[in-house]
């Protein structure tokens, strides 16, 4: 007989674990169904994200930052240091323990606001059945009058870089080599690819990245792409555009890849490959024949603009439906589904969702690019500012990269704001609550900022707008 409940999540990543937080805050008896495992081999909640996406990766990101700048940049502050090493074992443990101390916390979370977490893999059957296999063989099953499928997303495969978690190795393996690549191949020039590239070049490795598109971070603003391109190539990261790659074969302890640049075929061989070439929706074994939930041509479920499937009571949210694969867009989204069951206002804009990838320099934007505004024939204006002309950047020794404004050339309605720079992932709120408001680059320009600070460079750029920044020429 089926265990009765008002909510049943299936998912326990950021989409998933949120929004039956939230559901059994407003009352609603709620379950949630998820079947990661840690490398302890034990349920660990939290998802890809927790897990093994971005708080382990944002945990190595910073050991390997503060390695690279006692190494390269804190010379200049008069600080030295002889013969410096790094213990990968003790960088990667640091990491585990930080993923095991907020996968446990999610657990505190639950018992906290009675969400019953149950362990296994789900499947949606008619009539919002939920039935689950655990890990060891057994099988339940759980019904609800609401059912919210939070099943994320998994790497891409491709076809000729089978994962093998040793030697060619997606997201998750890049984050436990157990010592620095000599020659760290990757496959794809987007967030992961970058962080990651990164976070091993910082130790040592040699780093090349075969980006098959023509362009550079093709989805942020080109200004802001330019600008990244060139700190990158200054850090030493070998990213090779318009290199569709062909081949991956596993000899001995290397990888022999072959790729084509539009000219001719290359040859690359390297001793770890990282293939980071996108992520697909995790909707495989999800949905039993007699569900009636339906997937489009991408194999994401569909949902309508409030995250609501085709069944009456079966809603769906983050990374396996439409939108940017972020995982606090899908937070948002599991907030806005569990009020309206609870029948209250939800609604999450997905013009205003922020990206940020976290290499150094960090890029960050929100709404428009730029190409974007030119293609759908806005009127526009355009201001920028470097923060090499920061005073708080300039003590830092962080002066790279600049903030980019822009603006309806009528009305003045913030219409997109692109960074690239020192912790611009923070920097970026500050667009984002201005254009929820529907506020202008006029607003941006009269509040005012604390001085010396990194967020002077948004207020100048927003000044830029109309030709009158105080720190630079106009």
């Amino acid at each position: 007989m089926s265990e009765q409940y008002d909510v049943v999540v299936i998912g326990a990543g950021p989409a998933g674990y949120v929004a039956a937080i939230r559901a059994a805050q407003l009352g609603l008896k709620t379950a949630c169904v998820d079947a990661f495992v840690g490398k302890d081999g034990k349920p660990a909640l939290g998802g890809t994200c927790l897990n093994v996406g971005c708080i382990p990766s944002k945990a190595l990101l910073d050991s390997s930052k503060q390695f690279h700048n006692l190494q390269h940049n804190f010379a200049i502050h008069g600080i030295s240091a002889d013969n410096a090493a790094i213990d990968v074992g003790t960088m990667v443990g640091r990491k585990d323990k930080i993923v095991k101390q907020f996968t446990g916390g999610i657990t505190m979370l639950f018992k906290a606001n009675k969400v019953t977490p149950v362990h296994g893999f789900a499947t949606l059957h008619a009539n919002r059945v939920v039935k689950v296999k655990g890990h060891d063989g057994s099988e339940s099953e759980l019904s609800a009058k609401h059912v919210i499928l939070a099943a994320g997303s998994v790497p891409i495969e491709l076809p000729f870089a089978k994962f093998d978690g040793k030697t060619i190795v997606d997201n998750a393996g890049a984050l436990d080599f157990e010592s620095v690549p000599g020659r760290l191949g990757v496959i794809g020039a987007g967030v992961i690819g970058l962080e990651l590239g990164s976070v091993w070049k910082r130790l040592g490795a040699e780093v090349t990245v075969l980006e098959a598109l023509p362009d550079f971070l093709a989805a942020a603003d080109a200004d802001i792409a330019k600008v990244a391109a060139k700190e990158f190539k200054k850090q030493g990261l070998d990213i090779r555009l318009g290199a569709k790659v062909s081949k991956a074969e596993v000899k001995g302890e290397e990888v022999h890849l072959t790729y084509n640049d539009g000219k001719e075929d290359h040859s690359l061989v390297v001793d770890r490959l990282l293939v980071a070439v996108g992520r697909r929706a995790a909707t495989e074994g999800l949905l039993a024949e007699d569900s009636g939930v339906k997937l489009d041509e991408r194999g994401r479920i569909e949902v309508d603009a409030h995250c609501r499937t085709a069944v009456e009571g079966v809603w769906a949210i983050g990374d396996c439906v439409r939108g940017p694969m972020l995982a606090h867009k899908g937070s948002e989204e599991g907030i806005a589904v569990a009020e309206l069951i609870a029948g209250l206002p939800g609604h999450v804009n997905l013009d205003t969702v922020p990206w940020v990838i976290y290499t150094e320099p960090e890029i960050a934007w929100v709404g428009k690019t730029e190409k974007q505004l030119k293609e759908e024939g806005i009127p526009y204006k355009a201001g920028s500012f470097p923060f090499a002309a920061i005073g708080r950047a300039v003590a830092m020794n962080e002066t790279y990269g600049q903030v980019k404004v822009l603006a309806h050339a009528e009305t003045d309605r913030l219409l997109g704001v692109h960074m690239v720079g020192p912790v611009v992932s923070e920097l970026i709120s500050e667009a984002v609550v201005t254009m929820e408001f529907h506020g202008s680059a006029e607003d941006l320009a009269r509040i005012v900022h604390a001085h010396p600070t990194l967020s002077e460079a948004v207020h100048e750029a927003a000044l830029a707008v109309d030709k009158r920044a105080i720190h630079k020429a106009n």
